[in-house]
């Protein structure tokens, strides 16, 4: 069938991707071709695509590119997906091995036979407004008042690779995210727009978190939104070194070191092979 493209779709709780391995396909991705495929009534349905493996500064890499056909620096959940690709298909035999990616090299390991749960390095979180980007006086911005749609909320923003807002409530619904989301991604005060995190803080050792990704909208899990609700939450005083984070999709652990480096634990799962039709990119 050599009119059709050939795509694998993985999820990492409830977190959908498909992958587009160059070395099987040629094509030229597009962002708006990336936003049909990934739109579930016209297209296959995806949070988002995986491209690669590629060389990115003469390393093994993956370009990660949101559903609305904007590529993302990083995305913890796309990175482990990447990974049991990577492993599935034989491009690394190792269960330690580094990823390339456009914030640098993500370092994972895989911890068990079956590759279906994974250890990444995220590295480490800047709470600096320059960092992150938020606008305004060089600062960290830790529990500042903002007020989005009207309402004041106390934020805690950051980047791990990529920006996050988080917001302590009382109890978080899909709802209270679908509804504010819209407004913090697109706040003048974040020149890159901007993830959202509602979290509610169960104990010492268990957040519970509502997602509104950038680019994609409403998401059932992320893996750099845990990271950054984790050490958002360590950096307030509220949890100890290791975080169950709860999201729809799942459960992920998140460990922080000492030094700051935050650590995510998290399971995969390969869901098909796809076949689409090529004319779907000219």
């Amino acid at each position: 069938m050599n009119d059709c493209i050939t795509m694998m779709k993985y999820q990492g709780l409830g977190n959908d991707y498909l992958i587009l391995d160059p070395n099987k396909n040629r094509v030229q991705l597009q962002g708006k071709k990336i936003a049909l495929m990934c739109q579930r009534g016209f297209g296959l349905g995806a949070d988002g695509v995986l491209y690669g493996p590629v060389d990115i500064n003469g390393k093994m890499g993956v370009h990660i590119y949101n559903s609305d056909g904007s590529e993302s620096a990083i995305s913890g959940n796309g990175v482990r997906i990447f990974a049991k690709y990577l492993m599935d298909h034989e491009y690394v035999k190792e269960q330690k091995f580094s990823i390339e990616t456009l914030s640098g090299p993500i370092e994972v390991e895989c911890l068990n036979g079956r590759a279906t749960e994974f250890r990444v390095n995220m590295g480490k979180a800047s709470f600096i407004s320059k960092e992150i980007p938020v606008t305004g006086e060089i600062r960290e911005v830790i529990n500042e008042s903002f007020t989005f749609h009207g309402r004041e909320y106390k934020a805690t923003c950051l980047t791990v690779g990529n920006p996050h807002c988080i917001i302590f409530t009382d109890k978080v619904t899909p709802e209270m995210v679908r509804e504010l989301g819209p407004y913090v991604e697109n706040d003048d005060r974040f020149p890159e727009r901007m993830n959202l995190q509602i979290c509610h803080l169960i104990d010492r050792g268990n957040l519970d978190i509502e997602i509104w990704e950038r680019g994609s909208g409403y998401t059932r899990a992320s893996g750099t939104g845990s990271c950054a609700a984790a050490i958002a939450a360590h950096r307030l005083g509220l949890v100890e070194d290791r975080i169950n984070v709860n999201q729809p999709g799942g459960m992920i652990e998140i460990d922080i070191r000492e030094d700051g480096t935050i650590y995510m634990i998290g399971t995969v799962g390969y869901i098909a092979d796809v076949s689409i039709a090529e004319s779907f990119f000219s």
